[in-house]
Order: structure tokens, then C-alpha cells, then sequence
């Protein structure tokens, strides 16, 4: 089976000039509109699935198997894929079985996936290569991709992103999980410019080790041309509050452009807040990518609306 990646079309992923809110003439703004891409398979995750699949194919390999949360946007985008490409897909998820399924499991199991649940304590092992292995005994032959599609393909996929941009500027900005897709820009910038990313997880420091040693491992060098800003995650994963919605709502009302509230939200809301404190030097040109997942919205309904209840 040969995979046919130009089944999605990249120029798709245009470069789009953005206001902020009360952001000056100062400054200019745009967005890698990397969650055109594809209506499932977008954003950072056809960018890290990219390769893999091309692998997966040359390794005659019909099956896919990965492991994620219950919301997970990766999941949700590997179901996808699977359908789009011919693709057998299984799905290790974190905890336990709740139904009705949710609108990512709902949307992953009409693609056609096999899901499956692990205890908390179980999942830890994923990476294991042992427990890989068992995985694999149990449900047949089949390419592993890693929890968040984090590996030295998906950094080969994201590194793209660079070749891209065809305005000049001076940062680039991300949302970080995994720390895959910083990592696959620090590849592709080499060394030039300013990278900065925004995790959306609490207590992201972690993360240095982790993208240095991405980067190591596929380029053999280290770069330090980029910065984490820990300090926009809104209390941790997926947690969010109004002051995030506002914002997110906000954004949307100027631009028409959606955001996510657990990755790109936080990014922009981030930026927006450091343009709006002069941490960048008057005249600066910035590039946020939109790394997609506008899937979670739907399972963030519920929280949002709370929100707006209360208020």
C-alpha cells in the first residue's frame, strides 16, 4: 500500500495577517493557518502523522496503533487518517471506559478505529518497548506511533512549516504538548531567529530536556534560539476560566479566526499579553502557527457554557 500524501493540500496553510486585541500599529502579527489543512487531520497533527504514515507503508505495515487521552486530538486525527489512508487504526486510551462516548471516541470509532482502555497505572508503561511488544502480540502487526505522534518523523513533517513563510520576521510562536512541534521548528529554523512556545501544561520545564534531546537526536546539535513561556497554561491541562474564554471570543470577533482553549487559545492570550507589555522590540514581526484542534471545542462545550452560566 503507498501512502499518497498529496491527498492534503498544504497551500491550504496560508500565512494570515491578524489584529490583536488593542495591539498597535507597532507590531505586526500573523497566523500559519495550519488548521485549514484538513477538517480532522490539521494543524501540528498532519504534520506529525505525515511521515509516519509514508513509513508505516514502506514498512508494509496496514495497521496503526497509539495511545492517547479521551479527548485527544491525536486520536481523534489518526482515526481519521486511518480512514483517509486504508489504514487499520487502534487506540490505547488513558482510564476508563465511559459511555456515551464522547465526541472524539464517538468520531474515532465511526472512522472505523478499535479502542481500547487502559487503567491509569497500565498506560504509564506506553512507551515501554516490553509492553509494546505484548500490544502487538495482542492485536497483530502494527507501526506504533507514540502518545501525541512525538517522534523523528513528525519533527521531519514540522520542520516544513519554515520552508513556508514567505514574509520576513523576526519570532515564531507555538503551543507546546509533547514538545514535538517546537521541536521540529527549532530543526527547521537552524539556529536563526526566536522561537517561542507556550505550554499548556503546569510546570513545563520539564519540556528544555525533552526538545533538546528531540533536536539532538534527528539534527546532532543543540540549538538555544528558543524560550518556553511557562506562564499561560490557566492552571494546568485543559483547564480553563473566563478571563480565557473572553479572550478566545474576543479574538474571534476581530479575525473570524477560531481558537482552541486548551493549545492555541492559551498561545494567543500569551502573546497578546506580551505585545501588550512590550516584551517585544517596537517593529518586531511575529508568526503564530495554528497548530488546529478545534475538534476539543466540542468537548470543552459543556465547561464553556458553565462558565458563561456563572457570570
Amino acid at each position: 500500500m503507498e501512502v499518497d500524501i498529496s491527498i492534503i493540500d498544504e497551500s491550504k496553510s496560508i500565512l494570515q495577517e491578524i489584529r490583536l486585541p488593542n495591539q498597535t500599529d507597532d507590531y505586526t502579527i500573523y497566523l500559519k493557518r495550519d488548521d485549514l489543512l484538513h477538517p480532522a487531520i490539521s494543524g501540528n497533527k498532519w504534520r506529525k502523522l505525515k511521515y509516519n504514515l509514508v513509513e508505516a507503508s514502506k514498512r508494509g505495515d496496514n495497521s496503526i496503533l497509539t495511545f492517547g487521552g479521551a479527548y485527544s486530538n491525536h486520536i481523534y486525527a489518526v482515526a481519521s487518517a486511518g480512514k483517509l489512508f486504508g489504514f487499520k487504526t487502534i487506540g490505547i486510551i488513558r482510564g476508563e471506559e465511559h459511555l456515551p462516548l464522547n465526541p472524539t471516541l464517538s468520531f474515532a470509532e465511526e472512522c472505523g478505529m478499535d479502542i481500547h482502555y487502559l487503567d491509569r497505572t497500565t498506560y504509564k508503561n506506553r512507551n515501554d518497548k516490553a509492553f509494546q511488544l505484548n500490544l502487538i502480540n495482542r492485536f497483530g502487526k502494527a507501526y506504533i506511533v507514540p502518545e501525541g505522534g512525538t517522534n523523528m518523523y513528525a519533527l521531519k513533517g514540522v520542520e516544513e512549516i519554515i520552508s513556508e513563510i514567505d514574509e520576513s520576521y523576526d519570532y515564531i510562536c507555538c503551543a507546546n504538548g509533547t514538545g514535538g512541534t517546537i521541536s521540529g521548528l527549532v530543526v527547521g529554523l537552524q539556529g536563526n531567529k526566536t522561537i517561542l512556545g507556550f505550554p499548556s501544561l503546569k510546570g513545563a520545564e520539564f519540556l528544555y530536556n525533552v526538545i533538546d534531546d528531540l533536536v539532538f537526536e534527528y539534527t546532532n546539535y543543540k540549538y538555544s534560539n528558543y524560550k518556553l513561556i511557562l506562564d499561560y497554561h490557566f492552571g494546568g491541562y485543559a483547564k480553563i476560566n473566563k478571563v480565557l474564554i473572553d479572550f478566545i471570543e474576543e479574538f474571534y470577533s476581530i479575525n473570524s479566526i477560531p481558537l482552541d482553549p486548551v493549545y492555541t487559545g492559551k498561545m494567543m492570550y500569551g502573546l497578546n499579553d506580551l505585545v501588550k507589555n512590550n516584551y517585544f522590540p517596537k517593529g518586531a514581526k511575529i508568526v503564530a502557527v495554528h497548530t488546529g484542534g478545534l475538534q476539543g471545542n466540542m468537548g470543552m462545550r459543556e465547561k464553556i457554557e458553565k462558565l458563561h452560566n456563572n457570570y
